[in-house]
């Protein structure tokens, strides 16, 4: 199977960098049907958390995020892609970005079971819709 490259909306939230709150977060998204589509969680130099959700729901994420006391950010943009794992899915991907002159800000990608992987990646807002065009989404 070829890549699935498609728009994604995240949001994020910020919480205390101590154990417990990813336990916490992922609980009350669990208790709420929230499936997520990528989940990244990083320091961000503030003694707190940031965490990126990308999901289908995206009211129901923020919901549950309510009923911890916790606000989400406004609606910001992502690629999510998906598919088959093998040397050099990534690179191709990257290739095309820069072919287009479009720097990858951020990436997280991983190999999942049954031969698949999945990436999240971000570039700055003013290449969004060109990445879009140079990705074919």
């Amino acid at each position: 199977m070829a890549e699935t490259i498609r728009r994604a909306d995240y949001f994020h939230i910020h919480v205390p960098d101590k154990p417990g709150e990813g336990a916490r977060i992922l609980g009350a998204l669990k208790d709420s049907g929230v499936n997520l589509l990528s989940l990244t969680a990083f320091p961000d130099g503030k003694g707190t958390t940031q965490i990126d959700f990308v999901t289908e729901n995206a009211e129901a994420l923020a919901k549950a995020v309510k009923g911890l006391g916790l606000k989400l950010s406004d609606k910001k943009r992502a690629f999510l892609v998906q598919g088959d794992d093998r040397p050099g899915a990534a690179a191709q991907i990257f290739k095309k970005l820069a072919d287009a002159g479009v720097n990858v800000h951020s990436m997280n990608a991983c190999a999942g079971g049954k031969g698949g992987f999945g990436m999240i990646l971000w570039v700055k807002p003013d290449s969004y819709d060109k990445a879009a065009k140079a990705l074919g989404v």
